[in-house]
Formats: C-alpha cells, structure tokens, sequence
C-alpha cells in the first residue's frame, strides 16, 4: 500500500480527490493540505511515497514545491494535478514520477496506480510480491481481490453475510442466530435452506477470488478465518485504541484514523449493523479525540487541526469537536480562523437541520475575542 499526501487549495477539490484517492484500496491518505507551506513543514516527518500536488497555487506553487520536496528527499514520487496541459513539459523538469488533468477521475487515478505496481513488482524481491486482497468495511462496503478487481456479489444475500461475517472475525456464530438476523420474516426451514446455499455461493465466490478467508462449519454454526489476511475493521477489533503517549502508540492511532474513511458498512442498510455502526463510531471518536488531546500537549498545533478537519469531514456536526478545534486556532494564535471556521459550521447547521446553532456555541467562539 502506498502512503499519500495531497495538496490543493481548493477545498472543495481537494474533498473530491480525498474521496476518489481514498477509494483506491493501493492508497492510504496520511495527510491532506490546502496550504502548501504546511505540506512542505510536514513533509520530512509524514515521508509520503506519493504527493498529488496542484500546480497552480497561492504563496507557493506545485512545481516549487516539489523541488523543495526533491531536496529532503528523492523517495516521494511526485504527481501534478493540473488544468493546463502546458505544465506537463515543465513537471518533468523536476522529476514528476506522472500528472492528471483535471477534474480528477477514478479511471486517472486506475492509471496511475497501475504504473506504480507495474513498476514496484519489477523491482521487488519475489518473496514480496504476494499480494493480498483488499477489504473495506468503513465508509463503505468493498472488496478487491489480489488483482485488484472488484468483486461482483452473485446476490444480496451473498454480500451481506460476507459483510456479517466481517464484523465478528473469527467467532463461532449459530446458524439460528444468522438465520434470524439475515431473514427475520421467514420461517426456520426456509430459512436454514437460505442459510446453507447462500453459504455455499460465498464460500465459491471466496474462492474464485482467492480472497484468502475460509468459512468454517462448526458444532452449532459458522465460523469466518481471516488466516492471514487483514482488513480495516479487522485492525480496528485487534487494535488497543488507549494512547498512552509514545511515538510508537501515535503510529497506530494515525494508522486506525486513516483506515476510518467513514461509517461501518455505509450506504448498507442492514438493520444488524445499527449497534456496531456506533459503537465504532465512539471507538473512532474517542481515538480522534485522544490523538488531538497528545498533539496538544506537545503545541502540535497543526497536527492537531488536521486530525480534526478530517474527523469532521465525517461527523460534519459534532459540536465538541468544533469546539475543540476552535480551541485550537486560539491556542496557536490563529484568531481569525474561529471566526471563518464558526461561520461555516452555523452555514452547514442552517443547511442540514434547518435550525439556528446551540447559543452556547455562539458564545464560545464570541469568549475568545
């Protein structure tokens, strides 16, 4: 998997790219900048393998700002995102590893990543070259196999019991149970009679796709292996989410928010999914919430006000964490940012609920000045 940072000031671009970028399974986003300057601060310490740099910026434009990448450090692959198709000549000129004319799209981004694997599998030693399928389970339900295609459920049912069984890893599961909880309205024999072919359909597909699971049949049910393969909602359920303050500890925590792209199986409406769609939100939250509380007590301002822009890129109406990141930018000086920040939270509250903000938030941004 490839570490990625983006850089563009147009935000609403840059949201774009986040989430077209973030669909890649071969990419993990690390960190997104609409300032270039805070990119090219940051860059030393985050050690991308690739950056999307916009050409066309204010203070400091891509093409100066990928020399200056270049000079601490020749590992980052730089790819422009341009407009003009004139700046392609000049983009070579400092190494560019590609660029895409904008708008960006899904199939630019397929083109890259297929240059990027084509060129890693030929310099990679052969005992590195397995692959693995890829499985998202937040901010959407997707799986790739070890190719990269994306696989085609031969049913509804078929996917989610494969989703159901993503969520318990591992567990032995009765089959009344999933029974009762994949066709609730249906008698037992139909029911078992569902159970045991749509199991069958998954376990052929698993296999078809050389997915790397195996579901096993047990005493009272089912069980999924996962063997060696992961997922994010897997790392999540292994994960220790306390944060006792090392470097180390702030790796992970970085690692798991990256792997939260969204909410438990979004755009699902599998009634089964309610309980654990909060419980990982809190998880998620409470980890977002500790990160930013370290980045804090270190003065880590801007990582901070990163952790929590994406948080709330998510959950676009938390309170606390506005609030939070209000804090922040009074913390760091940046008094005119609480004023813009504040503005767009009372817009998108108006737009969303149809509603004024809490008074207390008004009265919290108006205490700082």
């Amino acid at each position: 998997m490839f570490k990625v940072i983006i850089v563009e000031d147009e935000k609403p671009v840059l949201e774009l790219m986040k989430v077209i970028i973030g669909r890649n399974p071969h990419f993990l986003i690390i960190g997104t900048f609409s300032n270039p300057l805070e990119a090219l601060a940051s860059f030393a310490e985050l050690q991308p393998d690739i950056a999307f740099l916009d050409v066309e910026m204010p203070k400091l434009n891509g093409l100066e700002l990928a020399q200056r990448m270049n000079d601490i450090s020749d590992h980052t692959r730089i790819i422009f995102t341009t407009a003009y198709r004139e700046y392609a000549l000049e983009a070579f000129k400092v190494y560019a590893f590609d660029y895409i004319l904008k708008p960006v799209t899904p199939d630019a981004i397929g083109r890259i990543t297929t240059r990027l694997l084509k060129l890693d599998s030929h310099s990679a030693p052969v005992e590195q070259q397995k692959r693995f399928a890829s499985i998202r389970c937040f901010g959407g339900f997707e799986v790739r196999n070890p190719q990269g295609t994306l696989v085609r459920w031969r049913t509804r049912k078929t996917e989610e019991l494969f989703a159901f069984f993503l969520c318990y890893p591992n567990q032995d599961i009765n089959k009344w149970q999933l029974a009762d909880w994949l066709w609730p309205d249906m008698d037992e024999d139909r029911a078992s009679h569902n159970l045991h072919n749509t199991i069958y359909r998954l376990k052929k597909v698993l296999k078809e796709h050389e997915i790397g699971f195996d579901i096993l049949k047990t005493n009272e049910g089912y069980l999924l292996e996962t063997m060696n393969t992961t997922y994010d909602l897997l790392e999540f359920h292994e994960s220790d989410l306390t944060i006792p303050g090392s470097l180390q500890d702030e790796e992970l925590a970085e690692r798991l928010c990256a792997l939260y792209r969204g909410h438990l199986l979004e755009r699902k409406d599998y009634l089964w999914k309610v309980q654990l769609e909060v419980g990982y939100g809190k998880k998620f939250t409470s980890l977002v919430r500790n990160l930013v509380q370290a980045y804090m007590a270190q003065q880590q301002w801007s990582k901070a006000e990163r952790k929590l822009e994406a948080y709330l890129s998510i959950y676009a109406l938390d309170e606390e964490m506005h609030q939070l990141l209000m804090d922040i930018y009074a913390m760091s000086g940046n008094s005119k940012q609480i004023i813009k920040h504040y503005e767009s939270f009372e817009s998108r509250y108006r737009k969303e609920l149809g509603m004024e903000p809490p008074i207390e938030m008004k009265s919290r941004m108006a205490a700082y000045f």
